[in-house]
């Protein structure tokens, strides 16, 4: 198979090499965003590198080759020995555009460090901050993270998914509230409620201030993994959640939604399946369980079917996979359904 920017299975020392120094492309996009630089460039302009150097303080070498790098890589575009930006690099990389994900992009520049000490993390099988309490500062970040990395993948879950006869949804873990508030727009008759943390819910509610469904959707500030889940409903959506947990604790998550769920009612998982036979693809959903392991005490990334297999045993019937939502290639490009 061929990914992006290497080979795998990885066969032959070439391929080995070729993976082994990706992280030369990784940290030129991540010295791209620590210098601001397209932002710097912004909109139609083109740029020559003596004019782009000046504006950001930098060694016209340097950034010479640099920008030939992003170029290569396709978020710059080069014109003679002038550059500009592509319409990615000067919307969602840029801080002066409405589309910045720039909550999203401190976070992938921040665990560039984090993943130097994967070593340990992997002797210890303890994550890097073990033994440091969360910071409302940290959550709120956090949470602002995922509002800018999910905002379009909601839209598209909210048009796939049929909630027409759904007139209650709890979105649980919902952080930012950004799915539920895509399920809203989506679907007039139905009422939302974003639960989570209160350091989470202060941003969710930032955000949907000024959303237009947002007499519709309510807030309720809980630990869902200790507290009891307030009403019941007709969907229950975990988005993101089960990659945290180790599989028991999944369960025992999922039972507790069963008693929550209306006599009809659905749980639908969103998150990162393994799909493969095996256990070892989508490669991104491989990768991704480093993250859990750098993060969490107990996280990991899990086969659909196993998944499956819990809501089964948590007492849900007609367990489905749902595929075919969109046209990303990683595990979230499916969903699994568990109903009452």
């Amino acid at each position: 198979m061929t990914h992006p920017l290497g080979t795998y299975p990885i066969r032959t020392f070439d391929d080995f090499r070729n993976v082994a120094q990706l992280y030369q492309y990784s940290r030129t996009v991540l010295t791209a965003l620590e210098l601001d630089l397209f932002t710097a460039i912004g909109g139609a302009r083109t740029w020559s590198i003596a004019a782009l150097a000046r504006r950001l303080r930098a060694d016209q070498r340097g950034l010479d080759i640099l920008c030939r790098n992003l170029a290569a890589l396709g978020l710059l575009v080069k014109r003679g020995s002038a550059y500009r930006n592509t319409p990615l690099a000067r919307t969602e990389l840029n801080r002066r555009s409405a589309a910045y994900r720039g909550a999203y992009l401190d976070l992938i520049t921040n665990h560039w460090h984090d993943f130097t000490q994967l070593t340990d993390s992997v002797r210890s099988g303890k994550p890097l901050d073990a033994d440091e309490p969360e910071s409302p500062a940290w959550r709120r970040s956090f949470t602002w993270a995922m509002h800018h990395r999910s905002r379009e993948q909601a839209k598209t879950v909210a048009r796939f998914l049929d909630l027409r006869r759904a007139r209650t949804l709890l979105d649980l873990g919902g952080g930012p509230g950004t799915y539920a508030m895509a399920f809203l727009a989506a679907n007039p008759a139905l009422r939302a409620t974003v639960a989570d943390r209160p350091a989470a819910l202060k941003v969710a509610r930032e955000i949907a201030a000024t959303h237009p469904a947002k007499a519709r959707l309510s807030f309720a500030p809980l630990d869902f993994m200790n507290d009891p889940l307030p009403g019941r409903y007709d969907v229950v959506w975990l988005s993101n959640i089960i990659h945290i947990y180790a599989p028991a604790q999944n369960v025992g998550l999922f039972r507790k939604i069963h008693k929550a769920l209306t006599s009809a009612g659905r749980l639908i998982i969103h998150d990162a399946f393994l799909t493969d036979p095996h256990g070892l693809y989508p490669i991104d959903t491989t990768a991704f369980a480093l993250t859990m392991l750098l993060f969490t005490d107990t996280g990991n990334t899990y086969a659909a079917r196993d998944v499956r297999q819990w809501l089964r045993r948590a007492g849900y019937r007609h367990v489905r996979l749902l595929t075919g939502m969109g046209k990303r290639k990683d595990g979230e490009n499916a969903l699994i359904e568990g109903r009452r």
